[in-house]
């Protein structure tokens, strides 16, 4: 066996025009940053390669310049097959203009395709998508008028509708990893996540393509511990070693130990969370949380929820996850998310994805950015703006308990807690409540059918999904239903029998949850 290490620049010259490349990373942990920037300084300097698809699972970036924005110039790219597209607004600026082939799939579709494709399968039967915007009764995930419809079709299996999405030869798989000995065994001791790496490194062995992989180190050759090598070198054809700061653990942080899965924090008091509106709206969340069942918290509000969590002292009574392949232990936030410190486990995305798809989740705890009153939830697009679903469909579609949180309006809201009241002091800007949402992330009526529990937490009321639609059943203490909440709302929801919203949520003390 050869030595495989490689400079960067020659490991890129493995890549050819026309090429599907696959990518690792989630967020900012584990993105190959020093092959994703190789690559695109041999097409600024010499135009080659082109006309690349790029498929990707999770969003790979900063919102700025670094992963998979590095990739937007002009003939580089021709397709894209994605999950979340927030932190890549270069290649989603593309996409919405029509300069590119895009499409939008489930997260855990996309990571799941990986293992279908090394496996040589035609394809990836799924529930998840159905009666959402990925359904081809609806636009089939495509992003543009330009997008082929060639990538998903419904089918039925014994009498119940399914999606088939189609397989794909894997010529280039991009991947990162801690270590790397000389015949190119690959291990992952400082990394935050496994993610989808011995896949996508089979899918593209399998199908005659090459893998080549970021480390931060090499060692000797036959000198790694079996068990920790998570990419046989029978897979590799070429290790890259990365400088610093072209390989981070995180895009917040450069190494944090905790988030290696292999040590543990010392317990320590937190500073808990100001007592704002997203402390409310987190609260009223956790009250949900069930006692000793399995749960995951979205990027963005429900972040919240496991500060709270600690601070009320319920992290050892649940098991929080999140979708990369966190298990136990306390989820990070911002560009760390994705990150948990003292986890009970760290397993592959895949494999969480599988479990997340059967029903395996007691709660989950999403984002909203629109709501219509069928109970349709919207994230994924807005206007010129594409956010991208990432692993919301999966999760939504199949948590047995569900809970969507956010403020009531957006853009400029602020809110006024005195005395355990709650007083607006200026409205948002945007409503969330509309007569009908732009791209159904979320089919309410799915939920309504399969009586899947559904709530919507706000910080001054809260809606239940109920069978006839959106109904209002809990108000804030201090809120006015005609002036504050119906004023603000594009329809009229169901008024259900009214109950007022926990008082413990508007006052700064501790909720005292565990007891």
């Amino acid at each position: 066996m050869q030595c495989k290490i490689v400079s960067a620049r020659d490991a890129i010259a493995l890549i050819h025009s026309g090429d599907t490349l696959t990518t690792s990373g989630f967020v900012g942990a584990g993105v190959p940053d020093a092959l994703l920037k190789a690559l695109a300084e041999r097409h600024a300097n010499e135009g080659l390669p082109k006309d690349l698809t790029l498929v990707f699972a999770a969003g790979q970036g900063d919102g700025k310049e670094r992963g998979l924005n590095r990739l937007a110039s002009a003939g580089l790219v021709r397709r894209v097959i994605g999950g979340h597209w927030a932190l890549i607004p270069k290649l989603a600026a593309r996409a919405m203009q029509g300069d590119i082939e895009a499409y939008n799939f489930p997260q855990g579709v996309i990571s799941q395709l990986y293992r279908d494709i090394a496996a040589g399968k035609a394809g990836l039967i799924s529930h998840v998508g159905l009666e959402t915007f990925v359904d081809p009764r609806l636009s089939g995930g495509r992003i543009n008028a330009i997008t082929p419809k060639e990538m998903v079709e419904l089918i039925t299996i014994k009498g119940q509708e399914r999606l088939l999405y189609h397989t794909f030869p894997v010529h280039v798989a991009l991947l990162r990893g801690s270590t790397a000995d000389e015949h190119g065994n690959i291990t992952m001791e400082r990394e935050a996540l496994i993610l989808d790496n011995l896949a996508q490194a089979m899918a593209a062995r399998n199908s005659g393509g090459v893998v080549i992989v970021q480390v931060d180190q090499v060692v000797a050759a036959n000198s790694l511990p079996t068990r920790d090598v998570v990419i046989p070198a029978m897979l590799v054809d070429a290790v890259v070693v990365a400088p610093p700061e072209l390989h981070p653990q995180t895009y917040a942080t450069q190494y944090n130990r905790y988030f290696t899965g292999r040590y543990k924090r010392p317990e320590q008091t937190e500073a808990s969370m100001p007592l704002d509106i997203r402390k409310v709206i987190a609260r009223r969340a956790a009250l949900e949380l069930p006692i000793g069942g399995v749960v995951n918290l979205g990027i963005g509000m429900p972040e919240g929820i496991s500060s709270v969590a600690a601070e009320e002292g319920l992290l050892k009574h649940v098991t929080l996850t999140a979708e990369p392949g966190v298990i136990g232990g306390q989820p990070a936030s911002g560009l760390d998310f994705g990150a948990a410190v003292n986890t009970q486990a760290i397993i592959a995305q895949g494999s969480q994805f599988d479990f997340y798809d059967g029903g395996g989740l007691d709660l989950a705890c999403l984002g909203m950015a629109e709501v219509d009153r069928e109970g349709n939830v919207n994230v994924s697009r807005f206007g010129t703006k594409l956010a991208g679903a990432g692993g919301f469909i999966n999760i939504s579609q199949n948590a047995k308990h569900l809970v969507f949180a956010g403020t009531f309006t957006a853009g400029g809201l602020a809110i006024e807690l005195n005395d355990g009241q709650l007083r607006i002091k200026t409205e948002g800007q945007t409503r969330k409540f509309k007569e009908s949402v732009e791209q159904i992330t979320f089919s309410g009526a799915r939920a309504r059918r399969f009586k899947q529990p559904v709530l919507f937490v706000t910080e001054r009321c809260v809606f239940r999904l109920e069978p006839d639609g959106l109904t209002l059943s809990e108000i804030a203490p201090g809120i006015d239903i005609e002036r504050d909440i119906l004023a603000h709302m594009n329809f009229i929801p169901r008024i259900g029998d009214i109950q007022p919203m926990d008082p413990r949520l508007f006052i700064d003390a501790p909720m005292k949850l565990r007891e």
